[in-house]
Parts: C-alpha cells; sequence; structure tokens
C-alpha cells in the first residue's frame, strides 16, 4: 500500500483527504462510481495541469461528457478523474476540489453520510448534494445523479475513522443503525467493511 497526504498534515485535521494505493489482482470493467476532482484557479493553469498530468501518463477519457469546461482523464490504470475550470466554490480546497460519488438519489445519500460524518450539508436537489467538513476547510463529498447500477466492487472508496479515542465497535453499530450494512469479507481484519444505502463499500478504520 501506499499512502498519499501533503506534508506535516495530522489526523483529524479535515485540510485535506489522503489517498491509499492499495495492490488488486481485480481488473477495471466499468466506469468508476467514485472519482477526484482536481481544483485549478484559472484557465491557463487548468491547461498546465492537463498538461502536467498527461506527461506524468494520464489520458484523454471518455465518459459521455461532450461539450464541458473540465478535462475528463484517466490515471495509468484507467481510474477516471475530472481537471475542473476554475471555480470559485473550489478555490480555497486544496488541490482536491471534491470527491463524487455517482448515486441513484442524492438526498439519501447525502442524509446518510452527513449523519455518519460531521460534515455540513450544503447543497442538496433531486439531482445532487454536497457537503463539506464542519470547520468549512478542505475538499467537498459530492453525490451526484446518475442512472448507471452499480455493478461489482468499487475499485475507488471511502475510508471513515474514528476519532482519537473512540470506540471501532459502538462506531460501528452507530453507522448500522443509520442504514449501512456490514460486510463479510471472509477474513480477519482489524478494520470493519460496511456498505452505504446504495451498496458503495467503505472501510471503518480503527481509531488512532
Amino acid at each position: 500500500m501506499t499512502n498519499l497526504e501533503p506534508q506535516g498534515f495530522v489526523y483529524p485535521d479535515p485540510v485535506a483527504v489522503c489517498v491509499d494505493l492499495i495492490v488488486s489482482p481485480e481488473p477495471k470493467t466499468v466506469k468508476n462510481r467514485v472519482h477526484v476532482d482536481l481544483a485549478t484557479t484559472s484557465k491557463d493553469h487548468q491547461a498546465q495541469v492537463v498538461a502536467r498530468l498527461k506527461d506524468l501518463g494520464a489520458t484523454a477519457a471518455e465518459v459521455g461528457q461532450g461539450e464541458v469546461p473540465w478535462t475528463v482523464l484517466a490515471d495509468p490504470e484507467g481510474n477516471e478523474f475530472c481537471v475542473l475550470d476554475p471555480r470559485p466554490l473550489y478555490q480555497d480546497t486544496g488541490p482536491i476540489a471534491a470527491v463524487v460519488v455517482d448515486c441513484a438519489d442524492p438526498r439519501a445519500m447525502a442524509r446518510f453520510w452527513s449523519e455518519a460524518t460531521d460534515w455540513t450539508l450544503h447543497e442538496v436537489t433531486d439531482q445532487g448534494a454536497r457537503l463539506r467538513s464542519a470547520k468549512g476547510v478542505g475538499p467537498y463529498l459530492e453525490f451526484v445523479r446518475t442512472p448507471d447500477v452499480k455493478s461489482g466492487w468499487n475499485r475507488v472508496h471511502l475510508d471513515v475513522r474514528p476519532y482519537p479515542g473512540d470506540d471501532l465497535e459502538v462506531e460501528a453499530a452507530r453507522l448500522r443503525s443509520l442504514g449501512a450494512t456490514p460486510i463479510d469479507l471472509g477474513k480477519d481484519v482489524p478494520w470493519r467493511v460496511l456498505a452505504d444505502p446504495e451498496g458503495n463499500e467503505f472501510c471503518l478504520l480503527t481509531p488512532s
């Protein structure tokens, strides 16, 4: 596993989203239901970011986006992500503007995840919802309505980490009471694997 986080980052500071890269033998076969959006500060900056990422191995991706002001790319293993056009909303998020989740019911997903975390609901409609840390910093968590049906295990998923001193089993029970369901991996691991109300897997990590 490779962990990516800003230099000097100390959990539970919500200023950033950390990324863990884990080896998996399962090939990618469908569009990911979870992806990241990268923020830019100007059109020139957007073009610079796209060019730099292509130099690193990213390729243009077609996911039915049509003519849009943002750029859809895929990493070297085909995982989609977006380089957004400059938007005032994301000027203070850091390089990751948002983690975006495809879903059938943004209202229900926002209700679950706002209660599952300490994140505040900023916007919700039938087509999408947006959450952010209650401290008003860091990337957003967004839910976008899509007709695509979930198939198979999500290659990109969220990890939820209790605050220091919390009890893992108490937190797992609280999430189940909100609508999460447990997933049995068939092996003994120190964390808990659950699924949100639409079946998206996520991990509840051990408290630090």
